[in-house]
């Protein structure tokens, strides 16, 4: 037994099944993804930037039930709403602190209408902390900027809703 440990040990065994290990995956395809220019795929349940959906005729969906304000663990969501002169109610202030937001989802579950999404969109970094905190105009423009890929996302995931 000490023969064998010793010729091991002398032989350099590990380091020769170590380089053998390398060398055997030098020739397999590489799986490193070239980050700015190659992007992995994004589950559809992926929970990114936070976005306000519109109708297709428009208008937003927000029925200001604030729902996703007394949800959120975080304590993120401010929403404001006043009533319209057609009857219906609509947020006239809806704020996120993004800096407060844990991403866990449940402002996107609360909404009955689908208004609040948490989209796909995970390349959000900014230089100051007053860009995180997002108003109504921001979520809006989230919204219409990735609504075919929200939309496709929730299609996906409807079967398990």
């Amino acid at each position: 037994m000490n023969l064998i440990q010793y010729a091991k040990s002398f032989l350099l065994y590990e380091i020769v099944i170590g380089f053998a290990k390398t060398f055997s995956y030098m020739f397999r395809t590489k799986v490193t993804l070239n980050y700015p220019y190659e992007k992995a795929p994004i589950s559809p349940r992926f929970r990114g930037e936070h976005a306000l959906r519109r109708y297709p005729n428009g208008e937003e969906r927000c029925i200001a039930c604030k729902l996703c304000e007394a949800i959120c663990p975080a304590l993120a969501i401010t929403i404001e709403a006043e009533e319209r002169k057609d009857g219906s109610r609509r947020t006239t202030k809806y704020d996120i602190d993004m800096t407060k937001c844990i991403y866990c989802g449940l402002c996107q579950e609360a909404c009955p209408v689908d208004a609040i999404v948490e989209g796909p969109n995970f390349e959000f970094a900014t230089e100051t902390r007053e860009e995180l905190y997002y108003n109504k105009n921001k979520l809006l423009d989230n919204g219409d900027k990735w609504e075919a890929q929200i939309a496709s996302n929730l299609a996906a995931d409807a079967a398990y809703r």
